[in-house]
């Protein structure tokens, strides 16, 4: 089992493990292939998705752009032209998606032990409009746009380790994707969870144990500071 006493801060990701990813990107996407008759499941659109993010992402660009390129590219896909509006309504649509119903009782209970910190595939204004959901006040927040890249890049864990100016035995990084997360987390020397929330439809498969699997973010903060 894994030790919590040794860490004083805990780095999360956030879009997929606090903010609840997958139905925001159907709610944005859902509605604009309707309108250009295309019927795919839910499953087909995130696997779509997952081709199409980290092709928008090289060479770098604000999340904002890359994710105006993803909608682009499902036009392009599936044989449809996608107006300007169109794009601009998945990353407009961010600010709205909600946290996960564990997710904000759970952050409180562990901001009374733990230093907070996100290590985010976002830029900053995007992520200024996802802060408030989550009500807490987090220590650091590490975007893409500050990192210049996005993770898997060990970029952003690299300049979380900086910013908190702490050893990396002391830091626990959490993540619902092992491609996103785990793997790079692990690269950089820090110990993972998985947060083992549904779906996993909207990111690349990848093969890394983590140090521990939890079902939801309340196990997480039961574990970490107690019941």
């Amino acid at each position: 089992m894994l030790s919590f006493s040794r860490f004083h801060a805990l780095t999360f990701d956030c879009y997929g493990t606090l903010i609840d990813w997958e139905t925001g990107l159907l709610g944005a996407l859902r509605p604009i292939l309707r309108t250009h008759g295309c019927k795919l499941r839910d499953e087909q659109i995130l696997a779509l998705y997952a081709e199409l993010e980290p092709a928008a992402q090289n060479p770098y660009r604000r999340y904002r752009e890359v994710l105006e390129r993803v909608v682009r590219g499902f036009g392009e896909r599936l044989g449809f032209e996608t107006s300007d509006a169109e794009a601009r309504s998945l990353p407009d649509s961010l600010k709205n998606w909600p946290p996960f119903p564990d997710t904000v009782a759970a952050l409180r209970k562990l901001k009374t032990r733990y230093r907070l910190a996100i290590i985010s595939n976002t830029d900053d204004e995007l992520f200024a409009g996802t802060a408030p959901h989550l009500e807490v006040k987090f220590d650091q927040v590490i975007t893409a746009e500050q990192a210049r890249a996005y993770k898997p890049s060990l970029a952003p864990f690299h300049l979380a380790l900086e910013r908190l100016a702490l050893p990396k035995e002391q830091v626990l990084h959490i993540g619902q994707s092992v491609y996103h997360d785990v793997v790079p987390a692990k690269s950089s020397g820090l110990a993972t969870v998985l947060v083992r929330r549904r779906g996993f439809g909207a990111t690349r498969a990848a093969t890394e144990e983590p140090d521990l699997e939890v079902a939801d973010m309340q196990s997480l903060a039961a574990l970490a500071v107690g019941q």
